[in-house]
């Protein structure tokens, strides 16, 4: 099982090799910026608006438990904030703070740097190519939108 092939890889293994990687990035950024990955990705999310528990734990793929322990740490760290939620007085949204929403730019910015330089062998029209075949997987499979555009989070 462990065959390292140098030739071509298929669809299934070239997915779940770029999960690995693309994870490995999330892993590395979010050390130098002293947060754990799950933190990080919690701070990309947020970046567009306050969510409610609900829907975060959706997006974030996470049980409410779990959801309930990442709020807690990056509250107790001053990066995001529960606010009550104006449409449902029994539920909270979550949002980020002054310093969550610094540290989520900068960890969004170098994140997409390092992610961006995975591809920087391609020519601009392979880095279409592949955008356009991973966002088709993306959509069909109606992946939430978790992560913003580079350009459209400025």
């Amino acid at each position: 099982m462990s065959k390292n092939a140098d030739g071509p890889i298929g669809t299934v293994a070239a997915l779940v090799r770029s999960t690995f990687l693309v994870n490995a990035v999330y892993v590395d950024s979010a050390r130098e910026h002293g947060i754990t990955q799950q933190q990080g990705q919690l701070l990309c999310v947020l970046m567009a608006q306050p969510y409610g528990m609900g829907e975060l734990g959706a997006m974030l793929g996470l049980a409410k438990s779990s959801l309930t322990g990442l709020v807690d740490r990056s509250e107790r760290n001053g990066l995001v904030r529960r606010q009550p939620d104006p449409e449902d007085s029994r539920a909270v949204r979550v949002a980020l703070t002054g310093r969550g929403a610094k540290l989520a730019e900068e960890f969004y910015t170098g994140t997409c740097r390092r992610i961006e330089d995975l591809t920087s062998g391609f020519a601009p029209a392979e880095r279409d190519m592949l955008a356009a075949l991973l966002g088709r997987v993306v959509t069909d499979n109606k992946v939430p939108a978790v992560f913003m555009e580079p350009d459209a989070a400025h």
